[in-house]
């Protein structure tokens, strides 16, 4: 790696006067990037298949998921396991359940009238319960699937149903925010009111293992605690809006999955490209779309606990009363919350992810869907059944790991046409990576085909075409496989520097660098790249009077952030060939003298250059010519017409004033060597090559007397004249 550092420095050459400071440390730009993923935010904005991503960004074989049934519907809203092990999935928006037996094969179960079904529940009656929105009921569906209307609200949703423990029915709804405990078929509405919430929708509801039942609302994010004799106690009031979910754990304490405003306002999944209508003052989104690929869990740089901009925050609420942040996403939605051994499983819309979090806070990607959101998660054993919308379908998940899996990178943007260097890695176990690249932003049929496959972790030469955007995918094969670095080396081509605009200042202001902030010269021979370490910025040139002065700054850009250094030149505006005045210049300002210039009409012209950053085979170069200057460096000619008129105290002089290549700007006049007193020409105003200066004075007292006359033109340069006055 070499460096390059500048002084400040004055000079003058050839006539020229020449000021630069820069003090900079600058790698060579043919050395090659390496792109590495070095954050896990970075990891996760790729695509997960079969594998896991650990807390510390640790690539590892996931466990086994299996797609067990596809629905063919868009959305699987509920879902419920009975005690032989038969899933039923509740759907939108045909209404319909579907029957998915223990051995996989599934089947319509009942179609309801309504739209959605977005609540189920086993009775201890082993009837199957089925809540439906909108303006719907709750059905009791038999083993044969006959189907009653179990219960009726009136109210707009039916969002849950818990089932308590003497075998009553609690049902959440909305947009009432009512809870109602059923114990018959047909029981009216008024008779069964259980609790009022004073909330807009009752979302979500367990029952804990004292037989309280734990309910989720909307829209003040409130876990209410209600005895079975309809006594409510307020667990907790969440920063967010809605309670989306809940879970309880085997040590009593309850998992709360709650929505921000930001995560779409209502009470039904959002996120992605969507589709939204509202009805009875309640906003539902339904995902058809992907979520952004740049999203990802939360924001290193601040606390779990801060939740100001978190899309979705999962709870723990501890049974002495106390709740702790186990997960702020900012940028993923979350759908659903299962507990499973001391960890809690979150379904997302990032990507159809499934989450592992510790109780402490540590995160772990366990497995990415094929579908756009996990909607349901049910733990049944060792077994976790979850389902997905777009499309509705059933997966299941437990102890048995992949054999296979891999993992693709997000894309790179080179900026530019890239030549590739090698790819390397660190990891143990089966591991070998592919390549592909393209000139669109995402990959499509235009891309080159997937590499063949690089076996050698510490360095294989990457043979994919030469193209501005690369990916790369890793996969992992049986045993104790791990994946912890991959690292992808290329060389963007150089794109030519320009010269963006030319400044040129009046006549007269010279500029003059200023001591510029040094940068640690122990970078140098460090061996790292000087960009980790932030750059110095440079403070711009001061201002100065110097006669006869012709100053230039220039702005200049490199796409490749290359060095640069400028050459100036000039010529005559109506001559054919330009003259050097000065190169390898590293400021972007320069002065002349210009006095060591004929009186005229020039142009000048900057070149810029990224040799300082690249071989002279590789030096690319831009230009720039300026707006014609004019350069005038004789003074005004200044001549007495006739004799001075002396009638008394008053005296009359008549000067004419004549400038060969600019005008006359200004004059002043002055007597026996007294203050200069501004005057103007006959005509009134300063503005001609030509002007005539008739000075009425009115001087007192005999003898002689001297009266001085200066005048300027417009390029500062000025001439006087001496007149003496006989009295």
């Amino acid at each position: 790696m070499i460096f390059q550092k500048n002084l400040t420095r004055c000079v003058k050459t050839f006539g020229f006067l020449f000021c630069f400071s820069l003090f900079t440390f600058t790698a060579l730009a043919v050395e090659p990037v390496v792109w590495g993923l070095n954050s896990r935010a970075d990891i996760l904005k790729g695509d997960s298949h079969g594998v896991s991503i650990t807390d510390t960004g640790t690539i590892l074989l996931a466990p086994k998921m299996a797609q067990v049934f596809d629905t063919t519907q868009a959305f699987v809203w509920s879902s419920v396991v009975d005690d032989k092990g038969n899933i039923f999935l509740g759907t939108g928006h045909d209404g319909r359940i579907y029957k998915v037996g223990a051995d996989g094969k599934g089947s319509l179960f009942y179609d309801s009238a309504e739209l959605d079904v977005t609540a189920l529940a086993i009775g201890k009656d082993g009837f199957l319960y089925a809540g439906t929105s909108p303006d719907g009921k709750v059905y009791r569906i038999a083993t044969d699937g006959k189907a009653e209307t179990y219960f009726d609200s009136s109210d707009k949703y039916i969002w849950a149903l818990a089932v308590m423990n003497d075998g009553s029915l609690a049902v959440g709804t909305g947009d009432n925010g009512k809870v109602y405990r059923v114990k018959n078929a047909n029981a009216k509405a008024e008779d069964s009111v259980f609790y009022g919430t004073n909330e807009t929708h009752v979302i979500s509801m367990v029952v804990d293992r004292e037989g309280n039942l734990i309910v989720g609302t909307d829209s003040n994010g409130l876990v209410l605690r209600i005895n079975p004799n309809g006594k409510a106690f307020a667990l907790f009031d969440a920063p967010l809006r809605e309670v989306h979910s809940l879970a309880v754990a085997n040590d009593g304490s309850i998992y709360a999955l709650t929505l921000s405003d930001a995560a779409g306002g209502g009470v039904r999944p959002s996120g992605g490209t969507s589709s939204t209508s509202t009805e009875g003052g309640v906003t539902t989104t339904i995902t058809v779309g992907t979520v952004d690929p740049s999203s990802s869990e939360t924001s290193p740089a601040k606390s779990r606990n801060d939740v100001s901009a978190a899309k979705t925050v999962v709870y723990r609420i501890l049974p002495d009363g106390g709740a702790d942040v186990v997960w702020n996403a900012p940028s993923a939605v979350g759908f659903a919350v299962a507990a499973q051994d001391n960890r809690v499983l979150v379904g997302t819309s990032d990507k159809g992810r499934i989450y592992s979090i510790t109780n402490d806070g540590r995160e772990t990607l366990l497995l990415q869907s094929t579908e756009g959101q996990i909607s349901t998660l049910t733990v049944k054993g060792r077994d976790v059944f979850a389902t997905s919308s777009n499309q509705g379908k059933l997966f299941r998940f437990g102890t048995e790991t992949n054999t296979e899996g891999s993992f693709e990178s997000p894309v790179r943007d080179t900026k530019f046409s890239a030549v590739w260097g090698k790819v390397w890695w660190r990891g143990t176990g089966a591991i070998t990576l592919q390549t592909r690249t393209g000139n669109t932003e995402r990959p499509d049929q235009t891309w080159s085909d997937w590499s063949a496959a690089y076996t050698d972790a510490n360095g294989t030469q990457i043979n994919s075409p030469r193209a501005r955007y690369v990916q790369w995918r890793a996969v992992l094969k049986a045993g104790e496989t791990k994946l912890e670095n991959v690292s992808l080396a290329y060389t963007p081509r150089n794109i030519a520097p320009e010269i963006l605009s030319i400044q040129t200042f009046p006549i007269g202001v010279g500029l003059q660098s200023q001591a510029q902030q040094p940068q640690d010269p122990n970078i140098e021979t460090s061996g790292l790249d000087p960009a980790l370490f932030g750059s110095v910025g440079a403070i711009p040139p001061r201002k100065i009077y110097q006669r006869g002065a012709l100053s230039f700054q220039w702005q200049a850009e490199d796409r490749n952030g290359d060095k640069l250094e400028y050459s100036i030149y000039y010529r005559g505006l109506n001559e054919k060939d330009f003259r050097l005045v000065k190169d390898k210049i590293n400021n972007n300002f320069y002065t002349i003298d210009g006095d060591t210039l004929a009186d005229g009409r020039y142009v000048f012209k900057i070149v810029v250059s990224d040799s300082p950053t690249n071989p002279l085979s590789q030096e690319l170069k831009g230009e720039r010519i300026s707006e014609p200057v004019d350069i005038d460096n004789t003074p005004p000619l200044l001549k007495a017409f006739g004799e001075p008129l002396v009638n008394g105290d008053k005296v009359r002089i008549v000067i004419d004033a004549e400038d060969a290549t600019g005008r006359i700007n200004r004059a002043d006049v002055s007597v026996d060597a007294n203050e200069w007193t501004s005057v103007i020409p006959e005509d009134g105003i300063a503005d001609s090559r030509k002007e005539r200066y008739a000075l009425d004075l009115n001087i007192a007292g005999n003898g002689e007397r001297v009266v001085s006359l200066r005048v300027y033109d417009n390029n500062g340069n000025v001439a006087s004249i001496r007149v003496v006055v006989k009295k």
